[in-house]
């Protein structure tokens, strides 16, 4: 199986020009999974609630979820991507995922970080993993990643991949994921991005690339630079993610002991 990410810049507001630019990438690429950043087509620093309201778009009926189906089904791969998903009078920061037959399903971030949490209502799908065939893929977005219940609920639930949509600002990332792969036996996927953006007289966030692909056995099996586009592709296994055995007397998940952990 081909899994792999797209590391860019995406031009803040400017959802069409996002776009062309994605799809420019992905024409070029054969991969079963491809993950993008996290609100890859509009970017990230938001300044009013009218600004979010205007650029997240509903999902599945967006140009952004039509436009990747549209490239998933040309391409004949799946692709996980991050956008400002609008409900209603909700916005959520959200994750589609779509495949050759079209929209599979969508994660809403359950874990807001810093003014996420002024624009975007906090996630309420929950938890989820889908089956692309070759293999069962959950998401999580960005901060989620801080909160290690995030990656082993999706363990529980049989996920052999991670697709990890970011936009990172901290540095502590790529080296945790690391951590949340071999303690979950699980293969990771993070796409971030690269770039600055400075709006509305805030200070300015400074993105810091990184994006990596890394094994079950906490290897990283490639790793972006900080600052350039790149587009990269692993070869993997992932029937690697599905022994969780450390030893012939221990199995990462078979010996939690969940009565004892409290909430």
């Amino acid at each position: 199986m081909r899994i792999g990410y797209l590391q860019f810049a995406p031009t803040f507001g400017d959802v069409a020009h996002n776009l062309e630019a994605v799809t420019a990438h992905l024409e070029r690429v054969e991969a079963d999974l491809l993950v993008l950043p996290e609100l890859f087509a509009t970017g990230y620093q938001f300044v009013s609630q009218a600004e979010v309201m205007d650029l997240a778009e509903p999902v599945p009926d967006g140009q952004t979820t039509k436009r990747l189906a549209e490239i998933a089904a040309r391409r004949g791969m799946t692709i996980v991507a991050g956008l400002a998903e609008r409900a209603g009078s909700r916005c959520f920061n959200s994750a589609v995922i779509v495949g050759p037959k079209g929209v599979i399903g969508c994660y809403r971030k359950t874990h807001l970080f810093f003014e996420e949490t002024l624009f975007f209502t906090p996630g309420d799908s929950g938890f989820h993993v889908w089956d692309i065939g070759p293999a069962k893929v959950g998401v999580m977005i960005c901060f989620d990643w801080y909160y290690p219940e995030s990656a082993r609920t999706l363990a529980l639930q049989g996920a052999d991949i991670i697709a990890h949509p970011s936009n990172l600002v901290l540095p502590n990332c790529p080296d945790s994921m690391v951590t949340r792969c071999l303690e979950n036996r699980v293969f990771s996927v993070t796409a971030n991005r690269i770039g600055c953006e400075a709006r509305g007289g805030k200070d300015p966030l400074t993105f810091i690339g990184l994006s990596e692909i890394v094994s079950p056995r906490g290897r990283i099996l490639h790793r972006a630079p900080r600052d350039g586009e790149e587009l990269a592709l692993v070869d993997i296994d992932p029937a690697e993610a599905r022994s969780k055995a450390l030893n012939a007397y221990n199995d990462l998940l078979r010996d939690r002991r969940p009565a004892l952990y409290g909430s």
